[in-house]
Formats: structure tokens, sequence, C-alpha cells
């Protein structure tokens, strides 16, 4: 078997890994005319991962789990979500995983499924879904502290194993006691470097390199044992050697509540950061650039009426790896809002959060907004109620229409979908529908209509002894449809 038949038969396995479906097609008469346009179908298989949600007793977790009705799906498949524990020897050497019970098991599409746990041995949740739940999957996972370190509401979007990511706005600092949650969902154990880079460049550490995850477990990693300087804000990249893992930070503070902090979209030029809250009383700007050059950024906030340059921060100069932070105030100024990044001249990649804060005194909630993807073809927010979930959307070029529809109630309802538009550099609070009938939580989803790009996140809200709780998640595209070229069979490429 030559060079040439190996390498079709290995794309051809590598398309299938990746998308779960590739056909071969019967040839034509002369083998002419191999490539069609490419397919977009459905995903067949989706895997995500929840991080342990709490260390504290006073911890309620609710899971939410919703896949968006999709076009093109088989009729059947299966979703669960699980505890990622570590294999037993005994398990292991039979090639079996320990058969916990698992924490939620979604019924139909279009649903959504619930299910909670207290306390704070809660374990990190591995999920799989396959067939028609599969395309869109998604999990939130949310909890209310009620008191000590972090307390108030944290949030985040269970999210797909990778190999690298970026998280800006971590931090050393005294009052902050910041994890880097580490889950492993494979058969092999991961080995991962952790590095921390702050305001003069790279931390020296060398207890962040080779960290093992065992397979089927998490490891929350405290950023403290990994240095000894204490750092307001810091950037922490998470690189996998071998294997994959899914990776969030959560930042728990003293005195300002606490969040999780989602990984920044990959490094890039040009950067959007959604859905600052009106009633936000501080912003904190936090890049950082993994290259050798410096990046200028022109900085301006989206807001209902158009693009405001925030007066005294028209731009922001990041050092080349080193991590830069600049305070924003209240810059929303009672409006809903949208940072806004672009380079001033050269593009350079990019990485960059904010750290976002509501409340005043010791009534104070903190929650944090990465840089991510435009919405794409669809994205979905689950676990939302109609008096606690704010909607916002940006489009910071065009002006764009998207539809929103609210899905039918985890205890029954119907599904209703309405249309609306974005204004060119605008950003919008969306008084989102709710279910008719519904009862429960239920999910948001939404889909680009007509115009230029959009980015959007949604804001989870419960005020508790007046602490105004709260926890933002980013809206990227759910990556629930794939390309799928169509080939036929040219067997002329064997005796090449």
């Amino acid at each position: 078997m030559n060079r040439t038949t190996l390498s079709l038969i290995a794309g051809t396995a590598a398309l299938a890994a990746v998308t779960g479906f590739a056909v071969l097609t019967t040839p034509d008469a002369a083998g002419t005319d191999t490539a069609e346009a490419a397919a977009v179908l459905p995903v067949e298989r989706t895997s995500l991962l929840c991080p342990a949600p709490s260390l504290s007793d006073l911890a309620d977790t609710s899971y939410t789990s919703f896949t968006p009705v999709t076009k093109g799906t088989e009729s059947d498949g299966k979703a669960e979500l699980q505890s990622a524990a570590e294999q037993s020897a005994d398990d292991r050497s039979e090639g079996k995983k320990k058969a916990d019970k698992p924490v939620l098991t979604p019924k139909e599409p279009g649903t959504p499924v619930t299910g909670d746990t207290s306390g704070g041995d809660a374990p990190a949740l591995v999920g799989t879904a396959e067939g028609k739940f599969a395309p869109g999957w998604t999990v939130q996972e949310t909890t209310e502290v009620a008191a000590g370190s972090g307390r108030g509401l944290q949030g985040v979007n269970c999210t797909a194993p990778d190999t690298e990511f970026w998280f800006p706005g971590a931090s050393t600092a005294a009052d902050r006691t910041d994890y880097v949650h580490l889950t492993n969902p494979d058969d092999s154990a991961a080995v991962v470097d952790i590095e921390l880079y702050g305001k003069d460049g790279a931390l020296e550490s060398t207890v962040g390199e080779g960290i093992t995850v065992q397979p089927h477990s998490s490891e929350p990693v405290l950023l403290s044992t990994l240095t000894d300087e204490k750092q307001e804000n810091l950037t922490v990249h998470v690189n996998v050697r071998s294997g994959r893992v899914g990776a969030a930070v959560q930042a728990l503070d003293d005195k300002l509540g606490g969040d999780w902090l989602a990984a920044s979209t990959d490094p890039t030029g040009s950067l959007v950061l959604p859905g600052i809250p009106k009633d936000a009383t501080a912003v904190r700007l936090v890049a950082f650039t993994p290259g050798d050059s410096d990046a200028d950024l022109k900085v301006r906030l989206s807001s209902p009426s158009g693009q405001i340059t925030p007066a005294g921060n028209e731009t922001l100069h990041v050092k080349a790896g080193m991590t830069s932070a600049v305070d924003l105030g209240d810059l929303t100024r009672g409006e809903a809002g949208s940072l806004i990044l672009t380079p001033t001249d050269r593009s350079v990649p990019v990485v960059a959060a904010l750290r976002v804060v509501r409340g005043k005194g010791e009534k104070q909630e903190t929650a944090f907004i990465p840089a991510t993807r435009p919405v794409g073809t669809r994205a979905t927010a689950a676990d939302n109620s109609a008096k606690g979930t704010t909607l916002a959307v940006v489009a910071p070029g065009r002006t764009a229409q998207v539809k929103v529809t609210a899905s039918a109630g985890s205890d029954g309802g119907t599904a209703v979908s309405k249309t609306y538009t974005i204004k060119a550099g605008t950003t919008q609070n969306i008084e989102a529908p709710a279910p008719s009938g519904g009862k429960g939580t239920y999910a948001l989803t939404i889909e680009p209509v007509s115009g230029g790009p959009v980015y959007a996140s949604r804001t989870l809200t419960a005020t508790e002894d007046g602490v105004p709780g709260f926890t933002i998640q980013t809206l990227p595209d759910d990556r629930g449809t794939v390309a799928v070229p169509e080939a036929d069979q040219d067997l002329s490429v064997l005796q090449k």
C-alpha cells in the first residue's frame, strides 16, 4: 500500500473522528467531479465537562441541560451527565467505569431537564450526548453560596474538552482564592502545564509544570500554590502536553463575592466582550498578548445609542508577554453596554476579560465577561427565569436581525419566538420571550437572521440578604453543525 493510499485513508478517518459521520458515495462513470460542495450536517456526538461547583457546605447547585431541536438529526440518541470520579483499580483492569447514577438524563430535545445537589462534596461531571441530543447541547451549572469567600451567585457553562486555554482576570491577591479546575474525561492521563503572567511578565514557577490529571478525574489547582508572588491581575495559560481537559477558573473574593472565569476566545486582533450590566458599579479590563509584539488597542463602549469612547481610556497599551489592567469605573452609567477592542494600527493577537462588580460597600458581588466568539449560526443559554434573566446582544459592525426562542419550561409550557433588530454599533438588553404557560426554568436560543455578526451574553441575578448576586455567561456559536464535503471514490489516486 503506497503513501497516497495511506493518506486517503487517514484523511477519511480524521473526518469521521471529527464529525462522527463520513460517507463515500458510489463512483460515477469515470470517477470525475470527485468533490461536491460541503453539506452542513448536525454533529452526532458532543462531550461537556462541568467543574466541581464549590467547597462550601453552604452551596446549593443546580444543573440544567438543554438541546435545541435541530433539523436533520436522527430519531434516536441519548444524553447523560454523571460524576467524573476516577476509576478504581479493579474497574480499570476490567475496562469498566464506575456506574454512578447520572445527575440528569434528558428526555427529549426542546425541553430542559434539571438536577441539583448541595454542600461542598459535589464532584466534577462528565456529559456525553449522542444522536438527536448532540447538536447544540448546553449544560449550565449555577451555584448559590450563602456566606463566606465567594458568597453570591456563581455560574458556568459546561464546556468541551480542549488542549489550550487563556484566562485573563485571575489573581493571587490577598483577598482572592483562585483555583484552576482541570477535568479529564478520557481513559488515559492528561499532562498539563499552567503558566502565570503578571504585570512584569511570566511568574517563576516549576510547580505548574507537568501536572498529571488522572483518567476520569478532576484536579483543582490553587493558584497561590504555584507562586509566592501576590499579584492583583494575572493571566493564566493552561497548555495540555498530552490528552485533553476541560478548564475553568473559580475566582473567590473575601469581600466581593466571586464567580467562574471562563476562557477567553483564542488570541486575535479584535475582541468583543458583551453584556456589561447597566447597574455595574465597577468594571476592570484585563488583557494579555502572548506574542513578541506589543499591542495597542482602541477601547470603545457599545451603548444602546452607539459606540462611545470611555473618557480617559481611549486606548490600551499591552506589552508583549505582560498582563495589562485598567479600571473603567461605572462606565455604563445606567445603560446596557459591551466593550469592543480593535487595533489602533497593526493587529496583534490578544486575549481579554472584564471583572464586573455590582452593589456597594459590604453588599458587592463580582462576575466576569471574557472575550468571546460571535453567536454564529446559533447559541443557547439554559437555566433562565422571567424575572432573573437579562439577554444582551451587540452588533459591532452592521445592523442585524436575530430570532430569540424561549423553550418550553422544565415543568411544562410551549416554546415562543420573537425577532429583534440590533442597530449597527449598539448593544441592546432584549426583553426576551418566555414560554407560553411555562413552569420551571427554560432555555433561550438566539439565531441570527440577517445582517452582520452579533455577540451575546446572558446575566442571571438573585439578590440574597441585600447582596446583588449575579453571574454572566457569554453565548458563542454552539458548533451544533459541521460542514462535511460530499466525496466520490476516485480510484485513480491509487495509481499515482
